[in-house]
């Protein structure tokens, strides 16, 4: 309950950048696997500028179609920048509605809809003290709504419209920056206010029930980069992190005092770049948990780039952990006892350029061991359930590819294949075959158009059967979807529309057992900027 993404509307993300393997010692606890790094907008040049939008679009299932307005998203935001401050405040909100969560047993029963309504505010201030500090401020509330129903656990009884939840999310922080000769200081730090309440029917008392969790979250991390040549620099910082909760349930409340912990990580990372094409990126971070104890992770990638050839060696080892959430350790299911996960990952590929930089690709090979993992335990006697550490030692492994093709200044080609497999144990919502495929077209000035595909393959999933009291396997199919996106520019760079269609082919899949899958839908769309 540390952070709950689905609070984030994209609309207020710059950019989304995914790095792959494992970063506990940049990033701390949860970095065992990769690192998803969220930038939110923010102020541009202008003095005062500003920005809207408003779209429209179905939201159906492919066995229950219909062309019926469910799906609506707008906001706007304002943004400007003088000598010496910038500011940026946004508001966004969507609505949707259409469908069940839970997918009804055949296409001839119709469940009754789980809405969904979100609302976010968010503000940022910026002031310069001078030419080398910098004071940063923001601030964000987010609101989600929702209807849902109960597990699906193959009786046909779950669809209810009785359960509903609420989440509310606060968050501020404050970094100020200092540059001086050859480094700079930065200072980031948070606070996070998260609170989910749930009113939910009891299947048991036949009434409805009222459950709520508080969690919250300071996050303080000040860090130096120092130069000390053109091709040598250092990080060195200290991150500190607190977290507690409590929660009110019919099984009974859990106060935050006895539901916290503390982390006080000290790190160091030195990258090197050399005349030669060799570079190397090494760190090493010390955690110091209240709970845990220490944990000591640290992280060696060198590569190789051959000046003469448009070709370069990529590789690293790195270790992780993740520590078990609030939620692991003291809900209802939690487990006190539980240890933190621990993981290491080697990783080799290349890079290069072909065609007069026309054609990028690169290839990486990944091998993870993993150990003490969390899973969940249900007893189908006694009904105890809880989550626990799972004893020996879990492989995944892969390859991952990706290719960039500037066909000409109008067609760009962008496609990605993963290959991963992993140990039994692992084994849940995981696909061995991964492939994705995108075409941008500029069509005319101002007019573009993009088209992707997407494969799945198949996986394995889970879940509680309540008619055997047992958690029964299942495989679910393979699948493809065809999306495709048109823009017009109707005046460059100030007002446009969009229209999209996504699962053209209106595929019947499966991603999760019992749950719904979007058919084919529609949207249109307009953006100004002014």
């Amino acid at each position: 309950m540390e952070y709950d993404l689905r609070l984030l509307p994209a609309d207020q993300v710059e950019s989304i950048e995914i790095m792959k393997g494992a970063a506990s010692t940049l990033y701390g606890s949860g970095a065992a696997t990769g690192v998803i790094n969220i930038k939110l907008k923010k102020s541009g040049n202008a003095t005062i500028a500003g920005s809207g939008y408003f779209n429209v679009g179905t939201n159906t299932t492919a066995t229950h179609q219909n062309l019926k307005a469910s799906d609506f998203n707008q906001g706007f935001s304002i943004n400007g920048r003088t000598t010496k401050l910038s500011y940026f405040a946004a508001l966004n909100s969507a609505e949707t509605k259409g469908i069940s969560q839970i997918t009804p047993p055949n296409p001839n029963v119709n469940y009754e809809e789980d809405p969904f309504s979100r609302l976010n505010y968010m503000a940022k201030v910026g002031y310069s003290v001078s030419d080398k500090m910098t004071l940063d401020f923001f601030g964000n509330y987010d609101q989600i709504k929702n209807d849902y129903d109960g597990g699906f656990d193959n009786t046909g009884t779950s669809d209810t419209n009785l359960n509903k939840t609420s989440s509310k999310q606060f968050r501020f922080g404050f970094s100020p920056k200092f540059k001086y000769n050859k480094g700079e200081f930065v200072l980031n730090s948070s606070f996070n206010k998260l609170v989910r309440s749930y009113d939910e029917l009891d299947t048991y008392s036949n009434s409805v029930v009222f459950a709520q969790y508080e969690s919250r979250s300071v996050n303080i991390d000040g860090f130096n980069k120092y130069e000390f040549s053109n091709s040598f620099y250092l990080v060195s910082g200290l991150q500190y992190q607190f977290h507690d909760a409590n929660s009110i349930t019919p099984y009974g409340n859990i106060a935050k005092e006895s539901t916290k912990f503390n982390m006080i990580d000290p790190y160091l990372t030195g990258v090197y770049t050399s005349k030669v094409g060799f570079n190397l990126n090494a760190g090493v971070r010390w955690n110091s948990h209240s709970a845990y104890g220490n944990q000591l992770v640290y992280n060696i990638n060198p590569s190789f780039d051959f000046q003469t050839l448009p070709f370069k060696i990529v590789s690293s080892y790195s270790t992780a952990f993740v520590t078990p959430s609030l939620y692991q350790l003291y809900s209802p299911y939690g487990n006190s006892g539980l240890t933190p996960e621990k993981n290491s990952t080697a990783e080799v590929g290349f890079e290069t350029q072909l065609a007069n930089k026309k054609i990028r690709w690169n290839v990486i090979g990944f091998y993870r061991e993993q150990t003490n993992f969390i899973g969940f335990y249900f007893n189908p006697t006694t009904y105890a359930s809880n989550y626990i550490n799972i004893d020996g030692l879990n492989r995944a492994k892969g390859i991952e590819t990706e290719i960039q093709f500037a066909l000409n200044d109008k067609v760009k080609w962008n496609s990605n294949y993963t290959f991963t497999q992993v140990d039994e144990v692992l084994d849940r919502l995981i696909p061995k075959h991964k492939f994705n495929t995108s075409l941008d077209y500029k069509v005319a000035d101002r007019f573009f158009w993009n088209i992707n595909y997407q494969y799945i393959d198949a996986r394995k999933d889970a879940f509680f059967d309540g008619n055997t009291y047992a958690t029964t396997q299942v495989k679910l199919g393979s699948y493809q979807l065809l999306n495709t996106m048109a823009r017009y520019e109707i005046r460059k760079n100030k007002l446009s529309l969009f229209a999209s269609v996504q699962n053209i082919f209106n595929v019947d899949f499966v991603e999760n057992v019992g749950y719904s899958a979007l058919g084919r839908n529609f949207k249109l769309g307009v953006n100004y900027n002014w």
